[in-house]
């Protein structure tokens, strides 16, 4: 997969906690169009695991089993040199949160007081974001905010049982955005409709295998060759894409067949989700390799989640993006381009 992720200026990837800060003396303020306010946060994650909880409803065993998780060690944030003096810099970045099959744990952070304000936005409940803003950064500095996570993840097991997995009737208002077009998902494409219809017209003894004949489709359909990024129909046309656009064809493809779909990332690579419902209406979310070895309903996958989904809504950008990715904006005063280093960095424990 070439590195379609990364901001332009981010240094190469060696491919539900909160980071958390008290801002003290600062008003709130908005530059660039981001906001940011003085919030204060605990340092560590918050836990919820209280000894009486006899009066919250009994939680739905999973169909998916956690098993073997590993640990892994990740430095993300930004290192910034500049030659020339910057006024009003705005800089986000996107940071791990937690998942069923992964934990997330502060274990380090390194903020240059210069930081003047910073935050934490949940874009969605599926992606979170730091936010940072420094009114002044005198040329020849160097600023770095920079946090050190430990992120424990497990393989996913595909569920025992299947056939009693339906596609949800009535979604729910969450599911909806996991059911129509996204930045290079055109479900809507004649072509990516006219493949659904061809689908639905097999034969299928449940739900479940109805997804996973979409799934065999693409992989039979899609050869895995590299390229710039394209629009799921036009990897469908062509018989050609990367995991981006084989992800983006199993996701559109069961739009198409009412079954909520999304796409997860993890460093360099992506992969599809697909979401069924039990008899007694409870939802779960089963993963899939669009691209790679054949794994239906189950992920051997130890790189962190760094998001999931395929439409995010990001005050620094007008139009909804695929990715959450890094972005950095100031003025200048002098000649010289400052270098915000974006580091997504696996350490060795």
């Amino acid at each position: 997969m070439n590195n379609k992720l990364s901001h332009p200026n981010a240094l190469p990837l060696s491919r539900r906690s909160l980071l958390r800060q008290t801002l003290q003396g600062v008003a709130a303020c908005s530059v660039g169009g981001l906001a940011f306010s003085p919030r204060a946060f605990a340092e560590d994650p918050v836990e919820t695991n209280d000894a009486d909880s006899s009066d919250e409803p009994a939680a739905v065993p999973s169909r998916l089993i956690f098993d073997s998780p590993q640990t892994q060690q990740w430095r993300i944030g930004m290192v910034l040199t500049t030659p020339v003096m910057c006024t009003n810099v705005i800089a986000t970045f996107p940071v791990p949160t937690e998942w069923p099959e992964q934990k997330v744990t502060l274990v380090g952070k390194v903020i240059d007081p210069i930081v003047r304000a910073w935050e934490v936005r949940d874009l969605a409940s599926s992606a979170k974001q730091v936010a940072l803003q420094i009114p002044q950064v005198p040329a020849g500095a160097r600023v770095e905010m920079t946090f050190v996570f430990n992120i424990e993840r497990s393989r996913i097991l595909p569920p025992t049982q299947t056939d009693d997995l339906v596609i949800p009737q009535r979604p729910a208002r969450e599911l909806r955005n996991y059911l129509g077009n996204s930045p290079n998902i055109d479900a809507s494409n004649s072509i990516i409709r006219s493949a659904s219809r061809e689908l639905a017209a097999k034969e299928a003894e449940n739900d479940w295998q109805r997804v996973e004949q979409i799934y065999d489709f693409v992989r039979e359909k899609v050869e895995y060759v590299e390229g710039p990024l394209k629009n799921a129909s036009v990897a469908l046309r062509d018989g050609k894409g990367d995991c981006e656009e084989m992800t983006s064809l199993v996701v559109a493809l069961c739009r198409n067949a009412k079954v909520p779909a999304r796409m997860v990332w993890i460093p360099g690579h992506c992969y599809p989700e697909f979401y069924l419902e039990d008899g007694e209406g409870n939802g779960f979310w089963f993963p899939c390799q669009a691209a790679g070895t054949r794994q239906f309903g189950r992920m051997d996958e130890y790189r962190p989640v760094l998001q999931k989904g395929d439409r995010f809504k990001v005050p620094e950008k007008r139009q909804p993006v695929r990715y959450v990715a890094e972005y950095f904006k100031c003025d200048r005063k002098g000649k010289g381009n400052p270098d915000p280093g974006f580091v997504r960095e696996q350490i060795e424990i």
